[in-house]
């Protein structure tokens, strides 16, 4: 008997950054409908604080580039110094080639422009 494609997803902990408030109860809805638990915040310092109380517990962490505190790439830099060992995606509507190529010198998993496209997202997630 095969097993149905809902019971061979698996389910992430994700920690999704972006300061649109809006985007990030879209994400967390639309992920959370699919299995996924999915915190929020607004900025990169409270997210990093975050994965620092519990660094093994994401498997995931989506990021915008630009946000208040700390950017995308300060984060993702200070994950590196911590060893997180989750996937990062970033999310952005403005990076240019050198701070993209600084993305993917941290090996950021994927680096995708905004606007999300929530069915996109899922598939990437389907093949996480």
């Amino acid at each position: 008997m095969q097993k149905s494609s809902a019971a061979q997803r698996k389910t992430l902990h994700i920690l999704h950054v972006d300061d649109l408030q809006e985007l990030c109860d879209i994400v967390r809805h639309s992920l959370g409908r699919d299995g996924h638990t999915v915190e929020s915040f607004a900025d990169g310092a409270a997210a990093l604080a975050r994965i620092k109380e519990d660094p093994a517990g994401f498997d995931l962490f989506i990021s915008d580039h630009h946000m208040p505190k700390m950017n995308g790439l300060e984060v993702v830099r200070e994950l590196r110094r911590m060893a997180f060992r989750g996937k990062i995606f970033i999310f952005s509507s403005e990076i240019d080639e050198d701070v993209n190529d600084v993305y993917l010198q941290l090996k950021v998993d994927l680096v995708l422009p905004k606007p999300i496209i929530i069915s996109e997202l899922r598939q990437l997630l389907a093949e996480f």
